[in-house]
């Protein structure tokens, strides 16, 4: 039997490889579901470059569904669970890997719906989960860094093997999660194998302040999957 599931997602690696992940395993993936936190320093939703999300929908071809969230610890769970009770699913998708605060939190709004919770990359080793994205072609860049041990150059960079063994260095000094999961460094996917189109960058900003800083991105479009995607230096 199908199972019918939202996928949580943020325009970032892990939800699209969580995504990717259910897509190929064949469940029926009914929306995309996304939070809009109202401040930056929420405990479970990312609030960075979060309005492009409508352009990765757009290019998975799958319905998303949206709500604000004032972005405030717990409360913000509530927001999430009122969202997903309006929908006729059977699951919810997360892309949680070693978070036990986000995965513990997802568990719990799933089992007061009676929903499945489904957690596809969960305890996974980080360095082959980024070289699964890197085989499959995701075009990922890198538009936050907050962690000692990155610099400006970061910004814009491609995750492809060599910023892996960079992200392993970065690991080895550091302590850093290679997957950024401990709010090292934000993700934005531009491609992906299940996207028709792909995302490309107008307009963007960088900012640099106290040893981190962010790319913003104030324009973009979706393109033809033949036409290059921009990615900033």
């Amino acid at each position: 039997m199908i199972m019918r599931v939202s996928v949580l997602v943020t325009g970032g690696k892990d939800s699209a490889l969580a995504l990717y992940r259910v897509l190929k395993a064949g469940y029926q993936v009914e929306y995309l579901v996304t939070m809009l936190p109202q401040r930056e320093d929420s405990w479970m939703f990312h609030f960075l470059n979060i309005h492009l999300v409508d352009l990765f929908a757009e290019a998975a071809g799958i319905p998303l569904v949206k709500a604000e969230t004032a972005g405030i610890k717990e409360m913000e769970l509530k927001d999430l669970k009122n969202l997903l009770a309006t929908l006729d699913i059977e699951g919810v998708v997360s892309g949680a890997i070693l978070s036990q605060y986000q995965k513990n939190r997802i568990d719990k709004i799933c089992q007061e719906l009676n929903l499945k919770s489904i957690a596809p990359l969960w305890h996974e080793a980080p360095k082959q989960l980024l070289k699964e994205i890197i085989h499959l072609n995701f075009h990922v860049i890198i538009v936050g860094v907050y962690a000692y041990g990155f610099d400006q150059s970061w910004l814009g960079r491609k995750i492809d093997l060599t910023t892996l063994d960079d992200l392993n260095e970065l690991n080895k000094q550091y302590q850093i999660s290679r997957v950024g999961e401990g709010g090292e460094y934000e993700t934005l996917v531009l491609d992906a194998p299940f996207f028709r189109k792909r995302i490309q960058l107008l307009r963007i900003e960088k900012v640099w302040e106290n040893h981190s800083g962010y790319l913003l991105v104030k324009e973009a479009k979706l393109v033809e999957k033949a036409e290059k995607v921009y990615s900033p230096s």
